[in-house]
């Protein structure tokens, strides 16, 4: 039998690819955008296999109208594909306040939001699929992405809790992190970037220079992510993270190896505040050497 889905950010990159995959397979879909009109073409092609429906995930209320057009129209919501999200490389500083939320509301709050809106029927059915797009940036930081990031990381430890709560009655969550992928993310995130302080040209600066050669040159093809999130949503042992892509892999492991050699090397000052613990505190490491 077929799933029933919601996908929000349907309108382009890596949220269309995901609607199109599941509608070629037979599936019925609620693909939600701000913009729905974006979504008519696949409305004429798959008819009454797809509802195009309008959806601002930072409003919670048109989360729930979101997930009642599904019920509506399909009588149950399977999987639901929190996709929706921005960023923009910008150093902390220099990020409105503005910018810096809108940040946060769509990346963390619209996941939240729609995530909240479902688990009622979900609970309800005692099955389900929650999807989170998030990013390798879930795992690791790089310069330039404070509130993109923030938001990334938040995603993955709602999702921990969740896998945690929800597994008991059959509702399974993962936060899938991809490297680059050839969407518009990369233009997007960088078309933000203002002329910057001098102080951060060495920091930001570098990973706009990396991110210009690196546009066009994404590792992960989305029509194959698309593929993996199909496939997820009829495995039921999911991770609560899930790395996609070489670049992922390699960036993400950097960044566990790099934790762990400071875990070592501050392990006698971790040890240090427990009340059994002598009174006098070790020696910090030293700081490395400047270049």
């Amino acid at each position: 039998m077929s799933k029933v889905w919601l996908v929000t950010g349907s309108a382009r990159g890596l949220g269309r690819e995901i609607v199109e995959a599941a509608l070629q397979a037979g599936e019925r879909v609620v693909a939600t955008a701000r913009d729905p009109g974006r979504l008519q073409d696949l409305v004429a092609r798959y008819g009454e296999q797809v509802r195009a429906v309008a959806l601002d995930v930072t409003d919670p209320a048109a989360a729930r109208d979101a997930v009642q057009s599904a019920v509506d129209a399909f009588g149950r919501l399977d999987v639901v594909v929190n996709n929706a999200g921005f960023g923009h490389l910008v150093p902390f500083e220099q990020t409105s306040e503005d910018d810096f939320r809108a940040q946060i509301d769509t990346n963390f709050y619209g996941v939240v939001n729609v995530t909240r809106a479902a688990l009622p029927v979900l609970r309800q059915q005692r099955a389900g699929h929650i999807i989170q797009i998030s990013s390798v940036g879930g795992r690791v930081g790089i310069a330039g992405l404070g509130a993109y990031q923030a938001a990334k990381w938040a995603v993955g430890g709602f999702t921990e809790v969740l896998s945690q709560e929800l597994a008991p009655f059959g509702v399974h969550v993962t936060a899938l992190e991809p490297g680059g992928m050839k969407t518009e993310w990369g233009n997007e995130a960088s078309g933000a970037t203002p002329a910057l302080l001098p102080d951060y040209e060495s920091s930001v600066g570098a990973i706009v220079g990396m991110l210009k050669q690196y546009i066009g040159r994404e590792a992960s093809d989305p029509a194959k992510v698309a593929q993996v999130v199909l496939k997820l949503a009829y495995h039921d042992a999911l991770p609560a993270h899930l790395l996609l892509g070489s670049d992922a892999l390699h960036y993400c492991g950097e960044g566990e190896k790099a934790r762990a050699a400071n875990a070592e090397a501050w392990h006698a000052v971790s040890l240090s505040t427990d009340f059994s613990a002598p009174a006098q505190l070790p020696a910090f490491p030293a700081a490395p050497a400047k270049a």
